[in-house]
C-alpha cells in the first residue's frame, strides 16, 4: 500500500470520527428540543424577546438560533468529503458535485446564522444608556432576525440545500454502490423528508404539526443512513 492510499484511509478514519461526533450533536438537538417543546411558534417573537432570553438562558437563546446546528454542520465536512473520497474511483464527478453543493450550502448556513451577533447585541442592548440606543440596538436584532431566524426565508437556502445535497449523495452511493443500497436508500428518503420539512415551515404558515410528521422519520432516517455509511468508512 502506497503513501496516498494510507492518506484516503486516514480520511476515511476522520469522516468517520466526526460522523459520529455530530451524531452526538443531532441527539442532543433532539433531547434539547423535546425539553424546550421543539415548537417554532413558541420562540421568542421579537428581538427584545430574544435579548431577554440570551440574558436569562444564554445557552438557549443561541440554540434557538441554530448555534448547535452550526457547529454540527461545520463538523460534517470532513464526513462528506470522505463520502467523495470513497466515490473518487466511481461516479466521481457526481460524487464531486454533491460534495461542492454541500460545501456551498454549508457556506450559506453558516454565514447566515445570527446566533452569536444577537449575543452580542443583547449584551449591547441592556448597557446601552437612553432609550433611543436601545431602540436603534433593538431595530438591528429585528433584521438580524429577518435574516437568520430558524423558519424564516433568510435562512432558506441554507436550510435546503444541505439535505438536497446529501440526497444527491444518497443517490450517488446507490449508482456507485460503494455502500449498500439500505444506506442509500435511508439516505435519499431521510434527506428528502428533510428537504419537504424546510419548505413547508418556511412557506406554509400554520402547518408545524403537520410539518413534523415529516420531520420527525426524516430525522431518524438521516441519523440511520449517516450510521450505516460511517461503518463502511471505518471498515475501508
Amino acid at each position: 500500500m502506497n503513501d496516498l492510499d494510507n492518506q484516503w484511509k486516514t480520511i476515511y478514519k476522520i469522516g468517520a470520527i466526526t460522523t459520529l461526533i455530530v451524531l452526538c450533536g443531532i441527539v442532543l438537538d433532539m433531547v434539547v428540543g423535546s425539553i424546550t417543546g421543539a415548537d417554532i411558534t413558541a420562540l421568542p417573537q421579537t428581538a427584545i424577546d430574544r435579548f431577554h432570553q440570551m440574558k436569562d438562558n444564554p445557552w438557549l437563546g443561541l440554540y434557538n438560533l441554530d448555534l448547535l446546528n452550526m457547529v454540527t454542520q461545520i463538523l460534517f465536512i470532513p464526513s462528506m468529503f470522505a463520502v467523495y473520497a470513497a466515490h473518487r474511483n466511481v461516479m466521481q464527478p457526481m460524487a464531486l458535485l454533491a460534495c461542492v453543493l454541500f460545501l456551498f450550502a454549508t457556506t450559506l448556513f453558516v454565514t447566515g446564522n445570527t446566533a452569536l451577533t444577537m449575543l452580542d447585541l443583547s449584551h449591547r442592548y441592556f448597557a446601552a444608556g437612553p432609550e433611543e440606543q436601545r431602540m436603534l440596538i433593538a431595530a438591528a436584532g429585528e433584521a438580524m432576525l429577518a435574516k437568520g431566524a430558524h423558519g424564516t426565508r433568510g435562512v432558506f437556502l441554507g436550510f435546503a440545500l444541505i439535505p438536497f445535497a446529501n440526497a444527491l449523495m444518497s443517490a450517488v452511493m446507490l449508482r456507485g454502490k460503494v455502500f449498500s443500497r439500505t444506506t442509500s436508500w435511508f439516505g435519499i428518503i431521510g434527506n428528502s423528508l428533510m428537504v419537504v420539512y424546510v419548505i413547508l415551515v418556511t412557506f406554509v404558515p400554520g402547518v408545524e404539526t403537520m410539518a413534523m410528521a415529516f420531520a420527525m422519520p426524516a430525522g431518524l432516517l438521516v441519523m440511520g443512513w449517516m450510521g450505516m455509511f460511517t461503518i463502511k468508512l471505518f471498515k475501508k
